[in-house]
């Protein structure tokens, strides 16, 4: 049974760092040392906050662009653990209640609801801390409920108490370039003419502090020297940043505002540079407490394809998802997701009844830009009291911390060597060929005479079938004494005598033209397919292009090439080589595996290998190892190793197997372990298999196989099947199914014949299905809400 913690941490999605006060954007180096995940739950969709899961509405904080995302609360995981003195819990509770408490009163102040979508999601997260430090301190209570809480602070508000000062401030700091209406943004903030302003040239060269009250909120703005688009600017843009970090050093900021213009918005990536400039400066925790402000957002708007004018919501939304895709190239974090505040500075603007400046779509943006600085600060204040052992911060180019039960499922599968044939075969099919019969039955066969077509069309049908299984046995040996003779080879060494890959004495293989490349389902005369074909020379290279269906040129459809080798170096030892790169205009990919493989049947057999390959930015190297050793004649027992990184995450395993075979039975036992950043996983592995009489030749066989994991004190359970048999000549099927301890599987079924090309027909069924469901969609009524 998980508790309501861990219920939480596997929910949550993964998150952003907010920024706090003692912990800020500008202490980057120490941060970067440390790495967690925060918990960031959705409300229940049945609760008075479900809203805040659903799109904003139309009279939400952000209904011109997405839903307004805040950096939630820093809350422990399944992997850390606070650290506070047991007299404190109450304390902390108390406190998050008055922080609760305040931030609905300035709610108020601002005359908004508590129904609303930024509220709701402040009071959940809030609510979802007390909590869990209650779960973790073992409270018996969690503090005051939302209800209680939003009636304390009606009722505090309606006292006379309304007018009061309250203890709260926040401090933002401003940046973007120059031109765009940051010094004016501070006069309609304080709605008085703190600073000066020009409309033909920078008006701040350098720093400014403003300090204020609106609507009861102190506010201390920072504004900041404009950057200049300009290549050539950039290291004045480069100075003027380094001065803004030590100014605020002492004090830093809870909020930091990026403007830009949305009449002007740049749709290219000329602006990356500036903000690649900011994080540099800053570090990429900058971007998790940011706020993007678009500017003279009342301007006409542009034409669209069809020359009328585009809709408001939509042009909104395409320029908040253009500034987003910038960010996320400066920050090397896809998880960002930034508040929008439109703003309107202009002395003309459209006012409401209160004076304020109202936008085309009818929000007054001076209290939107209020409660999103409020929200924010109001979390920040929650972090600042729960202080936990991990610092977390958001991980650059988007990678995530291994999953150690994947990991640690995919290391207890069997160990087997790519490209590594022959000698392989000495393990891989050595126990299975040798319950075969040690004469050659398919020497001691009566010749038979192979018919013509229309001879076997005047057959009879029971001749036919008749005709037909004499073949087939007659294949099936066949083939078992081509495998006896290649184990045969393999165990001589013959098979590694020759230096150019064929044996001693033997004429040199044929060169043969390999397969083209696959077809693509939808291509003209101008497929370039045929240019790149490939030769089978029968030496230890093969290199082969890369064709990419989907590229960008169709005249150069091969943007990669693949390489592989096999080495044979001693006896009972090989290396092989497998690796591809894979460039286009603009990202370059690189896999690479390599391996080396010495088996001996009377001694211990070892199998090392290291996968290398490009994720993003960074890097990704696997190194493996492993150990099995023929103790009985019927047993063998192995050991093995897992060491890798992926990014900054380090993973380490091992693990200890034991293999029964004897015949056509085979029972192999794993168990092992996988550690990564402070983090364990332990698990276990049964799998029993039978195998068909014409095991290795035909591949049936049925096999079931359990595995059982531990992770944070949860136990993981899967279990498996896989049946592979022929129902008929030509026709072979094969079965797999599994299902955990959610009592979530799948059932997969694959069937494929030669001779029954009509079980295609199967394929009718979904297309019919799909065709009738689509149909019973259009002809439904559309539901309306009433």
């Amino acid at each position: 049974m998980k508790t309501f913690k861990d219920w939480i941490s596997w929910k949550s999605l993964l998150s952003a760092r907010p920024l706090s006060g003692s912990d800020s954007f500008l202490e980057e180096d120490e941060t970067r040392r440390h790495e967690d995940v925060d918990v960031a739950g959705t409300p229940p969709g049945s609760s008075g906050t479900a809203s805040t899961t659903s799109a904003c509405p139309a009279n939400g904080i952000q209904s011109s662009a997405s839903c307004p995302y805040f950096p939630p609360v820093v809350m422990e995981d399944c992997h850390s653990s606070p650290h506070y003195p047991d007299g404190k819990s109450s304390d902390i509770l108390e406190k998050l209640d008055a922080l609760q408490v305040n931030f609905l009163r300035l709610v108020h102040r601002l005359g908004q609801s508590s129904q609303n979508l930024v509220v709701a999601q402040v009071l959940y997260r809030l609510e979802l801390t007390k909590q869990i430090r209650a779960s973790d301190s073992n409270a018996r209570s969690v503090g005051l409920s939302i209800d209680r809480v939003k009636t304390i602070a009606r009722e505090q508000e309606t006292a006379g108490q309304g007018g009061s000062e309250l203890d709260f401030s926040i401090n933002v700091l401003l940046l973007g370039k120059t031109g765009v209406g940051k010094s004016a943004t501070i006069n309609s903030i304080f709605n008085q003419a703190k600073v000066f302003t020009d409309a033909f040239q920078p008006a701040t060269e350098e720093i400014q502090e403003i300090i204020g009250t609106v609507m009861g909120v102190k506010v201390k703005v920072i504004d900041t020297p404009g950057l200049l688009p300009s290549p050539s600017d950039q290291r004045l843009n480069r100075r003027n940043m380094h001065t803004v970090k030590r100014f605020i050093r002492n004090s830093p900021p809870d909020i930091v505002l990026y403007f830009d213009r949305l009449d002007v918005i740049n749709m290219g990536y000329s602006d990356v540079p500036l903000l690649k400039l900011i994080t540099e400066t800053f570090g990429s925790a900058i971007w998790f407490n940011t706020i993007i402000v678009l500017t003279h957002s009342s301007s006409a708007l542009p034409e669209g394809p069809d020359g009328t004018s585009l809709g408001y919501e939509a042009f909104v939304t395409q320029c908040k998802n253009i500034m987003q895709h910038h960010i996320h190239q400066a920050a090397a974090d896809m998880r960002l997701r930034n508040p929008l505040l439109l703003v309107e500075n202009h002395p003309l603007c459209i006012r409401n009844r209160e004076r304020e400046k109202v936008l085309p779509n009818g929000q007054a943006w001076r209290s939107q830009f209020l409660l999103l600085c409020i929200s924010s600060k109001v979390l920040n204040d929650a972090n600042a009291l729960l202080k936990f052992q991990d610092v977390v911060h958001g991980k650059q180019n988007n990678q995530r911390r291994p999953s150690l039960p994947h990991l640690l499922s995919f290391f207890l599968q069997p160990c087997s060597a790519p490209n590594a044939s022959d000698l392989m075969l000495i393990d891989e099919v050595g126990e299975e060929v040798s319950y075969l019969e040690s004469e050659d039955e398919y020497d001691k066969l009566p010749p038979i005479r192979i018919l013509s077509k229309g001879q076997f069309k005047r057959l009879s049908k029971a001749q036919k079938e008749d005709y037909l299984d004499e073949l087939d046995y007659r294949e099936t040996l066949y083939l078992k004494k081509q495998l006896k003779e290649e184990l045969g080879k393999c165990r001589d060494g013959s098979s590694i005598n020759g230096k150019d890959g064929h044996n001693e004495g033997e004429p040199p293989p044929d060169t043969v033209p390999l397969p083209d490349m696959a077809m693509p389902l939808s291509f003209d005369s101008a497929c370039p397919t045929y240019r790149y074909r490939s030769l089978e020379y029968g030496n230890k290279w093969l290199v082969r292009p890369v064709l990419d269906p989907h590229g960008w040129d169709q005249e150069i459809g091969f943007d990669g090439v693949n390489l592989e080798a096999s080495f044979p170096i001693v006896k009972n030892l090989n290396t092989s080589l497998n690796s591809q790169l894979s460039k286009d205009k603009q990202d370059c990919n690189f896999q690479m595996e390599c391996a080396a493989t010495h088996i001996d049947e009377k001694g211990p057999s070892y199998y090392t290998g290291l996968d290398v390959q490009n994720l993003g930015r960074g890097l990704a190297c696997t190194a493996r190892g492993h150990m099995q050793l023929k103790t009985h004649k019927y047993n063998k027992a192995g050991c093995g190793f897992l060491m890798g990184s992926i990014g900054s995450n380090v993973y380490v395993g091992a693990k200890l197997e034991d293999t029964i075979a004897k015949k056509r039975w085979k029972l192999v036992v794993d168990t092992g372990g996988m550690a990564s950043q402070g983090d364990m996983t332990f698990g276990g592995r049964l799998e029993g298999s039978l195998r068909g009489k014409d095991y290795p030749v035909r591949r049936d066989q049925a096999s079931v196989s359990l595995t059982m994991l531990s992770c944070n004190k949860e136990v993981l359970l899967e279990g498996g099947l896989l049946v592979r048999f022929r129902p008929a000549r030509g026709t072979n099927m094969a079965i797999q199914a599994n299902v955990n301890h959610k009592k979530s599987g799948q059932i997969c079924i694959k069937a494929n014949s030669s001779e029954h090309i009509q079980i295609a027909l199967i394929a009718i069924i979904p297309i019919v299905r799909a065709l009738f469901r689509r149909r019973a969609i259009q002809h439904d009524p559309p539901v309306t809400d009433r």
